[in-house]
């Protein structure tokens, strides 16, 4: 059977509304798109770390809570674990704070066996860290040279951007490995000084990976691929609009969903998607995404996931 397997950073957000605390759920980029898929009855693995305590112990057990295995979740015996406070605007938009205690980064896990065609998410600082670069690159090769399909999450934060220079390196190694990119228009403006997405994929994409997302908030999504695809999904709309902090993360967790619903293998990935294929897959990921923004968790409902399950 088919399986999701998840790499990236858990975190206990802590959410804020007119400088008061309001919520405070278990969270991570990647993170967040495992509960989804779980949710949703996908078979899924998560590779983190997280600290000795309380909050790793939440974060732990949230996961299985979800149907996600966290055998390979790294508990380090002498750290807490990381927070992030997140600001909700009048638009219920986020600015970000992290605190992290880690006294230093290091990722040590036991390697989950991939199978063909299973689908490998990875992104974020996580994904380029130069501290635990090597154990990351070295599972992203393992997954490639055993036929798994990687979904790249660029998700480069503006707490970054003087790094850019030296995380280049690791973004384009990621570039080359992904099967499929996906962006914001505020990752490439803070990395590329870029806000057009045919600029973004011409300049930066293309040469390294050509199946290409560019997500811009309320604004159309816009697609890139194979054979000069190039088309536009306007994103759809909802009135209940709690908060948008897991939005492009469960866009990550509706398309892989898609993948798995609709067939798509390696062989398809290699062949080129159809825009008949793509218009399935981005319309799952639509999905996702907006049933997160309806409520403070990061994540879809169990109520939407129960109803995505496979009958």
């Amino acid at each position: 059977m088919r399986k999701v397997i998840g790499i990236g950073e858990t975190v206990l957000d802590i959410i804020f509304k007119d400088n008061q605390p309001i919520g405070a759920v278990p969270g991570g980029s990647t993170y967040n798109a495992m509960i989804s898929l779980g949710r949703a009855g996908v078979p899924a693995q998560f590779i983190s770390e997280t600290g000795n305590d309380r909050v790793g112990q939440m974060i732990i057990s949230f996961l299985k809570e979800n149907g996600v295995s966290a055998e390979y979740i790294n508990v380090f015996p002498d750290s807490k674990s990381p927070l992030s406070l997140a600001f909700l605007n009048e638009q219920n938009d986020a600015e970000y704070l992290f605190y992290k205690d880690h006294p230093n980064d290091r990722l040590d896990f036991v390697t989950p066996d991939v199978k063909p065609d299973d689908i490998v998410m990875f992104g974020s600082y996580y994904a380029i860290n130069p501290v635990i670069r090597p154990q990351v690159q070295g599972f992203l090769d393992y997954a490639r040279q055993k036929g798994a399909i990687l979904y790249y999450d660029v998700n480069f934060r503006p707490s970054h951007k003087n790094e850019v220079m030296k995380l280049t390196p690791n973004i384009i190694e990621n570039l080359e490995m992904a099967d499929i990119v996906r962006g914001s228009y505020e990752d490439f403006l803070v990395m590329y000084k870029k806000d057009d997405a045919d600029k973004v994929y011409n300049a930066e994409i293309s040469f390294y990976c050509k199946k290409f997302i560019y997500t811009q908030g309320a604004q159309p999504i816009e697609l890139r691929a194979d054979g000069g695809l190039r088309k536009n999904y306007p994103v759809m709309t909802t009135n209940d609009i709690v908060s948008t902090i897991g939005a492009g993360d469960n866009f990550n967790a509706g398309l892989v969903y898609g993948m798995m619903k609709y067939g798509i293998t390696r062989e398809v990935i290699d062949r080129g998607l159809t825009e008949e294929q793509w218009d399935l897959l981005i319309d799952c990921g639509q999905r996702f995404s907006a049933e997160c923004c309806k409520s403070l968790n990061n994540y879809i409902s169990k109520e939407f996931g129960e109803k995505m399950r496979p009958t």
